[in-house]
């Protein structure tokens, strides 16, 4: 629902009745994961989109139902090899889609607006809806904030609802989306329930050391990829806006003082990415010491071979142990061949991007299996 957010805000603000139909889980290769979604209003205008096109005008049939009779459900859409003509997915994947009306009186309309609502002011929040369980509860949603509280209820009692919240924070505190599971009567207790968690969350940082060429290559990429970036060096004559004019912020301090504030203040998740690009002892030892103890998804730091083994040993003296270092990916990037800026920074960022979602970084003409895979929680080793 998070990725027509801002085109379906609009909508509420109209009073504009609608039916929204999201993606709640994928089997096999399918072209967009769980929280991909469709809102089709009563006289047929669609936004977004649940599959790439495969079953598009089937779901689109399905929301103008719902909308009509109030009336939402889970439907389930498949590959057929029998019919060319019939409904499915011709990659040969599996989706299990969420049809749900919102109209005027509907109880999630409230709801799916607070959530809205503090998408687009960069507030955090989820939307959690139940996607499996009791007929009467499919539907039913919560919006949960950062700081514990929600709105809306899953028809199960204030029990459900708290059980329920805490779950949902802890996947909007990491910026996931996901499922959660747990009973109608909260906790375990009850029928199994499953809940869709959306999360609007902040941008996932970057984080650049080193005010050089090919910093500014790496904030345009990381730009593009829908990072804040961040570029930061303690030189002044370095470190200036229009050096760098796709980061958010470029900020003169000592790198590992900056990092340290940036974590005790919050801004900070397993999502972040930190690319050192300074190759000096003196800026990369301390922040590189520092980074390495944090909970960060990706550390990667620039430097020839021979750097990489004087930082490593300088890093040893710090007391940062092997199982750190192994998570630093120094010489940073993949092996793309590549060498002007903007080259390196384009194996930069996909190497950031594979640690995040888990890839193999292997050429999909050589893996085996769907194509469309779902992401790992970030950290996870990549070969």
């Amino acid at each position: 629902m998070l990725d027509i957010a801002e085109e379906l805000r609009a909508w509420c603000a109209a009073q504009r009745e609608f039916a929204l139909a999201t993606v709640v889980a994928v089997s096999g290769s399918a072209p967009r994961g769980p929280g991909a979604s469709l809102a089709v209003d009563a006289k047929g205008t669609a936004l977004g989109s649940i599959s790439g096109g495969c079953v598009e005008s089937a779901v689109h049939e399905l929301c103008l139902d719902a909308l009509a009779s109030g009336e939402g459900g889970l439907h389930r859409f498949g590959y057929s090899d029998d019919d060319a003509f019939a409904v499915g997915l011709t990659c040969g994947g599996v989706l299990d889609v969420l049809v749900t009306p919102v109209r005027g009186r509907d109880p999630v309309r409230p709801v799916l607006g607070s959530v809205l609502d503090a998408a687009a002011t960069g507030t955090r929040a989820a939307l959690a809806r139940v996607v499996r369980g009791p007929a009467p509860q499919l539907g039913r949603a919560l919006a949960v904030h950062a700081d514990g509280s929600y709105e809306g209820g899953l028809a199960g009692g204030p029990d459900l609802d708290r059980a329920a919240a805490r779950q949902v924070r802890a996947l909007l505190l990491a910026g996931r989306t996901g499922t959660a599971e747990l009973g109608t009567a909260g906790g375990l207790c009850g029928q199994p329930l499953t809940l869709l968690v959306e999360s609007a969350a902040e941008p996932p940082r970057l984080l650049v050391y080193g005010a050089i060429d090919f910093a500014a290559a790496l904030a345009r990429i990381g730009a593009f990829l829908g990072h804040r970036v961040t570029v930061c060096d303690a030189r002044p004559v370095f470190a200036t806006p229009a050096r760098f004019p796709d980061a958010d912020e470029v900020v003169v301090d000592w790198p590992h003082r900056h990092l340290a504030a940036e974590w005790a203040a919050g801004r900070l998740d397993p999502r972040t990415a930190v690319c050192v690009l300074t190759h000096d002892a003196k800026f990369d030892v301390p922040l590189l010491e520092l980074a390495l103890r944090l909970p960060l998804g990706y550390v990667g730091a620039m430097g020839s071979r021979r750097t990489h083994a004087e930082r490593e040993r300088r890093l040893r003296a710090e007391g940062v142990t092997d199982s750190a270092l192994a998570r630093l990916r120094s010489p940073i990037g993949l092996d793309l061949g590549g060498a002007t800026p903007e080259e390196t920074a384009l194996a930069i960022a996909a190497e950031f991007t594979a640690v995040r979602h888990g890839g193999s970084v292997l050429p999909l003409a050589r893996r085996h299996g769907p194509v469309h895979r779902r992401s790992r929680p970030a950290g996870t080793k990549v070969p």
